[in-house]
């Protein structure tokens, strides 16, 4: 990997696991520091109740080549998200990318439950977690960002911008609310940090196998290619780290304002800057979710990775 990030400085909001730990991992392996937030700690666990950490994440950035920095945050906690900024301009002086990725809605989530049978209070909170989080952030984030121009925002979604326009019976209202509400907010902040050189954009993975999915299909990173027995369409998902070199080649990109406002998704990033995923493949997921499995095909990612 190149060092291209060397210098520079990055919040990933909600690194514990998934997409926010392999984007730290790629920022670091470019040589960013890169200060990584969550609410799960080898102290405490979140609602979510899951075991992975901000602290392996931030050594894992390290491990990488560039410098992991674990900070404990709720980001619905104002106070706790100023606190952090405070600390990085304390400490570095600077923000050039900001990524957020906070969601831990997982357990909350009813899909295929229609509005009127959704638990109402559950539904609400992961509006909380989901959106508030990231406006909270970024309304204490982006000045310091704004301070040195060529700043980076990436909000994390699930779904491009024209995915997400048509409502599916099977989803979840909540859910969908969430997802096309972080994609909003990306395009709202790219025209507010444009006059100050900023970029900010929505960014979305694939079929993440984030470490819930592999527990689900029974699988492992270096077995995965298994769960498509489960499911014959896991054959198009993606590693946490594919996602991450998308965000780190816009990072590292002079002419990333290009994007300012767009919705992205990993597979499209990659035939544009050509990065692979971990297995040196270069799958297409959004394309072949529309063309091939919500059109009722049979699974074949021939020509979509």
């Amino acid at each position: 990997m190149t060092r291209e990030l060397e210098g520079k400085v990055a919040i990933v909001a909600g690194g514990t696991r998934g997409a926010g730990r392999g984007t730290a991992v790629e920022l670091g392996a470019m040589g960013a520091t890169v200060y990584v937030t969550g609410r799960t700690t080898r102290a405490a666990r979140s609602e979510m109740d899951r075991p992975e950490t901000i602290e392996e994440t931030a050594e894992r950035v390290t491990a990488a080549g560039g410098e992991g920095v674990p900070v404990e945050v709720d980001h619905l906690d104002r106070d706790r998200v100023r606190a952090l900024v405070r600390r990085v301009d304390a400490e570095r002086g600077r923000l050039d990318v900001l990524v957020n990725d906070i969601w831990g809605g997982d357990h909350l989530t009813e899909f295929g439950t229609r509005l009127w049978d959704l638990d109402l209070d559950r539904g609400l909170r992961v509006l909380r977690l989901a959106i508030d989080t990231h406006i909270i952030t970024s309304h204490c984030a982006l000045p310091l960002l704004n301070r040195t121009p060529g700043g980076l925002v990436v909000e994390m979604t699930d779904g491009t911008a024209e995915y997400n326009a048509r409502y599916r019976k099977e989803a979840n209202l909540f859910y969908d609310l969430a997802k096309v509400a972080v994609i909003r907010l990306a395009t709202a902040q790219a025209a507010e940090i444009a006059e100050h050189g900023g970029t900010a954009v929505a960014l979305t993975p694939g079929w993440l196998r984030s470490e819930a999915m592999l527990e689900h299909f029974g699988v492992t990173e270096e077995n995965w290619t298994d769960g498509a027995a489960k499911d014959p369409h896991f054959a198009i998902s993606e590693s946490p780290a594919y996602v991450g070199r998308a965000v780190a080649a816009l990072a590292a990109d002079p002419d990333r304002a290009r994007w300012n406002g767009a919705s992205l998704s990993s597979g499209g990033l990659a035939q544009v800057y050509g990065f692979t995923d971990a297995d040196g493949s270069r799958p297409d997921a959004w394309r072949y979710i529309t063309e091939v499995e919500d059109a009722g095909k049979p699974a074949d990612v021939t020509g979509y990775r």
